[in-house]
Protein backbone atom coordinates (compact mmCIF):
# COMPACT_ATOMS: atom_id res chain seq x y z
CA UNK A 1 0.00 0.00 0.00
CA UNK A 2 3.10 2.58 0.75
CA UNK A 3 4.27 1.34 -2.48
CA UNK A 4 0.95 2.39 -4.17
CA UNK A 5 0.62 6.00 -2.25
CA UNK A 6 4.80 6.50 -3.48
CA UNK A 7 3.85 6.30 -7.05
CA UNK A 8 1.04 8.23 -6.44
CA UNK A 9 3.13 10.65 -6.19
CA UNK A 10 5.50 10.64 -8.42
CA UNK A 11 2.92 11.85 -10.96
CA UNK A 12 1.84 15.27 -8.27
CA UNK A 13 4.21 18.13 -9.33
CA UNK A 14 6.00 19.68 -6.64
CA UNK A 15 5.65 23.79 -7.39
CA UNK A 16 8.40 23.97 -4.57
CA UNK A 17 11.12 22.64 -6.49
CA UNK A 18 13.65 24.66 -8.12
CA UNK A 19 14.81 23.53 -11.55
CA UNK A 20 18.63 22.69 -11.22
CA UNK A 21 19.34 24.63 -14.66
CA UNK A 22 17.10 27.67 -16.23
CA UNK A 23 15.52 26.31 -19.52
CA UNK A 24 17.31 27.03 -23.07
CA UNK A 25 16.49 30.00 -25.07
CA UNK A 26 15.40 29.03 -28.30
CA UNK A 27 15.35 32.70 -29.91
CA UNK A 28 16.04 35.29 -27.43
CA UNK A 29 14.45 38.36 -29.95
CA UNK A 30 11.14 36.54 -28.90
CA UNK A 31 10.22 37.69 -25.88
CA UNK A 32 7.02 36.89 -24.17
CA UNK A 33 5.35 38.64 -20.90
CA UNK A 34 7.25 35.62 -19.28
CA UNK A 35 10.21 36.40 -20.59
CA UNK A 36 12.28 34.90 -24.12
CA UNK A 37 10.86 32.13 -25.29
CA UNK A 38 12.40 29.20 -24.64
CA UNK A 39 12.91 25.18 -26.54
CA UNK A 40 9.86 23.51 -24.33
CA UNK A 41 8.10 26.77 -25.12
CA UNK A 42 4.51 25.72 -26.94
CA UNK A 43 2.94 28.19 -29.97
CA UNK A 44 0.06 25.62 -30.29
CA UNK A 45 -0.31 25.11 -26.16
CA UNK A 46 0.40 28.36 -25.09
CA UNK A 47 -1.46 31.90 -26.33
CA UNK A 48 1.45 33.77 -24.96
CA UNK A 49 4.07 32.31 -26.96
CA UNK A 50 1.96 32.37 -29.53
CA UNK A 51 1.44 35.91 -29.57
CA UNK A 52 5.34 36.22 -29.00
CA UNK A 53 6.22 34.53 -31.87
CA UNK A 54 5.56 35.53 -35.33
CA UNK A 55 2.89 33.85 -37.43
CA UNK A 56 4.09 30.79 -39.33
CA UNK A 57 7.61 30.57 -36.99
CA UNK A 58 7.26 27.18 -34.38
CA UNK A 59 9.68 25.85 -31.98
CA UNK A 60 11.25 22.83 -31.40
CA UNK A 61 9.03 22.02 -28.86
CA UNK A 62 6.30 22.50 -31.59
CA UNK A 63 8.20 20.62 -34.48
CA UNK A 64 8.25 17.52 -32.17
CA UNK A 65 4.57 17.67 -31.40
CA UNK A 66 3.55 17.70 -35.10
CA UNK A 67 6.01 15.07 -36.16
CA UNK A 68 4.01 12.57 -34.05
CA UNK A 69 0.47 13.71 -35.37
CA UNK A 70 -1.00 12.60 -38.51
CA UNK A 71 -1.69 14.97 -41.48
CA UNK A 72 -5.50 15.61 -40.38
CA UNK A 73 -4.31 16.42 -36.97
CA UNK A 74 -1.60 19.05 -38.36
CA UNK A 75 -4.04 20.53 -40.41
CA UNK A 76 -6.32 21.38 -37.43
CA UNK A 77 -3.55 22.47 -34.92
CA UNK A 78 -2.13 24.73 -37.93
CA UNK A 79 -5.77 25.78 -38.45
CA UNK A 80 -6.06 26.81 -34.76
CA UNK A 81 -2.52 27.86 -34.46
CA UNK A 82 -3.83 30.34 -37.47
CA UNK A 83 -6.66 30.97 -35.81
CA UNK A 84 -5.07 32.05 -32.38
CA UNK A 85 -2.41 33.85 -34.26
CA UNK A 86 -5.08 35.84 -35.67
CA UNK A 87 -7.00 36.30 -32.39
CA UNK A 88 -3.95 37.45 -30.94
CA UNK A 89 -3.11 39.78 -34.07
CA UNK A 90 -6.84 40.88 -33.32
CA UNK A 91 -6.60 41.54 -29.82
CA UNK A 92 -3.26 43.27 -30.09
CA UNK A 93 -5.26 45.18 -32.72
CA UNK A 94 -7.81 46.23 -30.01
CA UNK A 95 -5.90 46.88 -27.28
CA UNK A 96 -3.97 49.29 -29.35
CA UNK A 97 -6.55 50.94 -30.49
CA UNK A 98 -7.69 51.18 -26.96
CA UNK A 99 -4.59 52.63 -25.48
CA UNK A 100 -4.60 55.41 -28.72
CA UNK A 101 -8.17 56.71 -27.40
CA UNK A 102 -7.09 56.47 -24.16
CA UNK A 103 -4.12 58.64 -25.47
CA UNK A 104 -6.00 61.16 -27.10
CA UNK A 105 -8.52 61.20 -23.70
CA UNK A 106 -5.38 62.04 -21.27
CA UNK A 107 -3.97 64.45 -24.35
CA UNK A 108 -6.94 66.51 -24.08
CA UNK A 109 -7.03 66.44 -20.74
CA UNK A 110 -3.71 67.24 -20.37
CA UNK A 111 -4.69 70.19 -22.53
CA UNK A 112 -7.27 71.11 -20.33
CA UNK A 113 -4.75 70.78 -17.66
CA UNK A 114 -2.29 73.15 -18.80
CA UNK A 115 -5.33 75.95 -19.49
CA UNK A 116 -6.67 75.79 -15.82
CA UNK A 117 -2.75 75.82 -14.98
CA UNK A 118 -1.76 78.78 -17.38
CA UNK A 119 -5.52 80.76 -15.62
CA UNK A 120 -4.52 79.99 -12.15
CA UNK A 121 -1.18 81.32 -12.71
CA UNK A 122 -2.77 84.46 -14.16
CA UNK A 123 -5.38 84.52 -11.26
CA UNK A 124 -1.83 83.94 -8.94
CA UNK A 125 -0.42 86.78 -10.19
CA UNK A 126 -3.66 88.92 -10.09
CA UNK A 127 -3.88 88.21 -6.59
CA UNK A 128 -0.14 89.04 -5.80
CA UNK A 129 -0.66 92.39 -6.85
CA UNK A 130 -3.76 93.37 -5.13
CA UNK A 131 -2.44 91.95 -1.65
CA UNK A 132 0.16 94.21 -2.41
CA UNK A 133 -1.63 97.13 -3.08
CA UNK A 134 -3.97 95.83 0.04
CA UNK A 135 -0.88 95.73 1.82
CA UNK A 136 0.24 99.15 1.34
CA UNK A 137 -3.29 100.67 2.59
CA UNK A 138 -3.31 98.42 5.64
CA UNK A 139 0.33 100.41 6.19
CA UNK A 140 -0.74 103.49 5.42
CA UNK A 141 -3.41 102.84 8.07
CA UNK A 142 -0.83 101.55 10.53
CA UNK A 143 1.01 104.47 9.88
CA UNK A 144 -1.89 107.16 10.03
CA UNK A 145 -3.07 105.32 13.36
CA UNK A 146 0.23 105.23 15.00
CA UNK A 147 0.50 109.55 14.51
CA UNK A 148 -3.27 109.70 15.36
CA UNK A 149 -2.06 107.90 18.31
CA UNK A 150 0.97 109.95 19.18
CA UNK A 151 -1.48 113.16 18.29
CA UNK A 152 -3.91 112.18 21.16
CA UNK A 153 -0.90 110.85 23.38
CA UNK A 154 -0.19 114.46 23.28
CA UNK A 155 -3.47 115.88 23.83
CA UNK A 156 -4.01 113.82 26.61
CA UNK A 157 -0.97 114.79 28.37
CA UNK A 158 -1.90 118.32 27.26
CA UNK A 159 -5.27 118.08 28.85
CA UNK A 160 -3.70 116.28 32.55
CA UNK A 161 -2.03 119.47 32.85
CA UNK A 162 -4.58 121.82 31.90
CA UNK A 163 -6.39 119.65 34.50
CA UNK A 164 -3.82 119.87 37.07
CA UNK A 165 -3.34 123.28 36.85
CA UNK A 166 -7.25 123.76 37.33
CA UNK A 167 -7.94 121.90 40.16
CA UNK A 168 -4.91 124.05 41.65
CA UNK A 169 -6.87 127.38 40.62
CA UNK A 170 -10.20 125.76 41.81
CA UNK A 171 -7.87 124.88 45.19
CA UNK A 172 -7.21 128.35 45.30
CA UNK A 173 -10.26 129.65 44.82
CA UNK A 174 -12.06 127.58 47.16
CA UNK A 175 -9.71 128.38 49.81
CA UNK A 176 -10.32 131.80 49.65
CA UNK A 177 -12.50 133.93 51.75
CA UNK A 178 -15.80 135.21 50.16
CA UNK A 179 -16.17 139.06 50.67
Amino acid sequence: MASSSSQNNHNVINLNVVPSAAPVVWRPYFLSLNGPVTVIDSVILNGTTATAVAAGLLTPEDGRVLAGRTNPQIINDLMALTIQCANSVFNMGRRLHFRNHEIRALCSQVTILQQLLKDNKKKVGELKEENKGLKKLVDSYANDLVAQSIEQSKTTTELQKQYKKLLVEVKELASRPIP
